[in-house]
């Protein structure tokens, strides 16, 4: 053999011999992020909004992919009451020593329009280290990753000792007729789980600097009532001081000037302490303070003038967000009306919350009925097997950033499992500016490097999970 031969021959086996030193993992973990661009990308240019979109389109495209990774028919589903609004269920068989874990997100988006945007939603923009289109937040990404994650899992062999379930459900933006409320009553088997994770929990970031990753273990309660005030009404020329409108504003005044009492939980005591140590001085005391076995009152009080959102946290609150009133400039009017909106804190009474709502207007002529009854869902017990794998993955990827059980302000499919008595916890690692929020609004975005970190943290979670 010529030197030049032996030369390359030597070089190539020496070359082999590195490759072969690389894990396989690291090349595998390439490909699929590629592979979770690749869905993400097809999610977000596939329309699910509630005017004009299909979620069932989605799914039938992840069942697609699924199928050619290799999983059978019969661990694939797509199912709905209605042809438009498709719900995806998949399954990974595991050994069954313990309860399948369910990985939930949902398909369906808000509405948005090309002439609010700066370019077209529903087409995958990648610039400036951001994935922009309507859903990359809420909730694209963590349906993405969650069929990423499958398909890696199924494609390395993975024998989990429990099943690993994924649900892409709709209507979780526009109403509860045929998304996860439907699953749950009509295909319970094909959901039911020890425990799920889901959207409500994120990472927050602020200046770049990572400060704490969320979990959502509870929810506020969703439920607004209708006040109105009816008049015989009259001429404008002839006003007097009976008049439907004054009735309702003073009432409305008067609510605006109201709290409803602090009020703590397992939940939201675990928030307060541990977010503590992100404040300083006099807030990060009033936190401790407020997580103490009886809160201090005036730290509270403190702490509601500091920030909405932690008075949102400690209390329920009541806010009017709709008016309408009279029918015509020349007229008294003869009816006033006005949406409240409240979010009761878990476990709280409607009844209980719409008789402090009828004491505060102080004005029997001011009607409030309920507009829809209320979804309460309890709270997900802070379980160390739940909770020790997510600090334990955060500590990995993030040393020092804390895990922050939170209770979310807003409403999540979650409420639906929490029912069912299937613990839901908000838990994506996807990280976020606090102060550049844009789900649901215009220029729709997450980072790209967030966006691979969460496929990273959700694929080793649930693998810890289910080993």
């Amino acid at each position: 053999m010529p030197n030049f031969l032996r030369g390359l021959s030597a070089w190539s086996a020496a070359l082999l011999c590195v490759l072969a030193a690389i894990p396989a993992s690291v090349s595998a973990a390439g490909d699929y992020k590629q592979l979770a661009r690749d869905i993400f990308k097809e999610l977000i240019e596939i329309n699910t909004t509630d005017s004009v979109g299909s979620t069932t389109k989605a799914a039938e495209a992840m069942a697609a992919r699924l199928k050619a990774a290799g999983f059978p028919d019969s661990d694939v589903r797509v199912l709905g009451p209605n042809p438009r609004k498709g719900n995806l269920v998949a399954r990974l068989h595991g050994t069954g020593a313990g309860r399948p874990v369910l990985l939930l997100a949902h398909l369906d988006v808000v509405e948005a329009r090309r002439s609010d945007w700066s370019f077209d939603p529903f087409t995958f923009l990648e610039r400036d280290g951001y994935f922009y289109g309507r859903g990359t937040s809420d909730d694209k990404a963590m349906a993405a990753i969650w069929v990423t994650n499958l398909i890696r899992m199924k494609q390395e062999g993975l024998k989990p000792n429990r099943d690993i379930i994924v649900a892409l459900t709709a209507d979780e933006e526009g109403g509860d007729f045929n998304g996860a409320k439907w699953l749950v009553e009509n295909h319970r088997h094909l959901v039911d789980a020890e425990f799920c994770l889901n959207e409500g929990g994120g990472g927050q970031m602020k200046d770049g600097r990572r400060l704490i990753n969320e979990v959502q273990a509870s929810e506020k309660v969703y439920l607004s009532f209708r006040l109105e005030v009816t008049n015989p009404g009259g001429h404008s020329s002839l006003p007097k001081p009976d008049n439907a409108i004054y009735h309702l504003a003073e009432g409305l005044a008067r609510l605006a000037k109201f709290d409803y009492p602090v009020e703590m939980n397992e939940v939201t005591r675990n928030f307060f302490q541990r977010a503590s140590a992100l404040e300083s001085g006099q807030v990060a005391a009033d936190m401790r303070a407020v997580a103490a076995a009886v809160p201090d009152l005036e730290a509270a009080a403190r702490l509601s003038a500091h920030s909405a959102y932690y008075n949102a946290q400690m209390r329920t609150t009541c806010v009017a967000t709709m008016l309408e009133a009279g029918q015509a400039e020349n007229a008294l009017p003869q009816r006033a009306r006005a949406v409240v909106n409240c979010r009761l804190l878990p476990g709280s009474e409607p009844q209980t919350i719409q008789q402090v709502l009828v004491r505060v207007l102080a004005d029997d002529k001011i009607s409030v009925a309920p507009i829809q009854p209320a979804k309460p869902s309890p709270p997900s017990p802070l379980r160390p097997e739940i909770l020790g794998p997510i600090e334990r993955t955060t500590a990995e990827m993030w040393p020092g950033v804390p895990v922050v059980a939170t209770m979310g302000t807003g409403a999540t499919d979650g409420l639906y499992f929490r029912q069912a008595g299937i613990p839901t916890y908000g838990v994506s690692g996807l990280f976020e500016d606090i102060d550049d929020v844009r789900a649901h609004g215009r220029d729709e975005r997450v980072g790209v490097k967030q966006f691979y970190e969460s496929l990273d943290f959700l694929y080793r979670l649930v693998k810890a999970f289910v080993s």
